[in-house]
């Protein structure tokens, strides 16, 4: 999409649709396929769905997909819901969203962008904000969780990195694009009527 629009979700059937798939493969990659360290870790790969929502769909759109997400969880495993926790989820989609390169950035520059936004993201949902929420809601000490807590950084922030540079240069990212413009279109066209 142009740059002008790099920021804005095109809300349509098809992009509810979409989050919500996305949702359920958080759901299904983070609750069924994680690896639990400790009490108050874990390492997953159902994070890149947040981070690919917020990339393809814009930074709304993750923040709506990790909300839900998290939600879902929380009702599916029988936890509180921690609203620190929650704002994390919601970040996960946001600050990569940010980062995403124009269409006529190269290819080793997109590279770096989308790699920044992952990494900025594993930092301040992983190491910031979800230890803060699990600090001061579940009452956790702070110096016990947190080589944990940077542990799980260390290890999943290059995961996110290849997973997301490997998505968003997958034709996935080219089909979702094609069909965003299609719906930007058609609304325009209604409005020009």
């Amino acid at each position: 999409m142009g740059s002008e629009k790099r920021f804005r979700t095109v809300w349509c059937t098809y992009t509810l649709v979409s989050l919500s798939v996305l949702a359920a493969i958080y759901l299904i990659l983070s609750r069924f396929l994680a690896i639990n360290i400790g009490g108050f870790g874990r390492i997953q790969l159902g994070v890149a769905a947040r981070i690919m929502a917020g990339i393809w769909f814009g930074p709304a759109a993750g923040a709506l997909c990790g909300l839900v997400s998290d939600l879902l969880g929380c009702l599916i495993q029988g936890y509180a819901v921690n609203p620190l926790i929650t704002l994390a989820a919601m970040l996960w989609g946001v600050i990569p969203a940010l980062f995403v390169p124009q269409q006529d950035t190269g290819k080793k520059k997109a590279i770096l962008m989308l790699c920044s936004g992952t990494v900025i993201a594993c930092v301040v949902c992983t190491l910031f904000v979800t230890t803060a929420g699990l600090v001061w809601i579940n009452g956790y000490n702070l110096y016990a969780i947190l080589p944990t807590r940077a542990m799980q950084l260390l290890v999943q922030t290059p995961v996110y990195c290849v997973l997301v540079c490997l998505l968003y240069y997958s034709p996935v990212t080219a089909q979702v694009n094609q069909t965003l413009r299609m719906h930007i279109r058609k609304r325009e066209s209604k409005e020009e009527i």
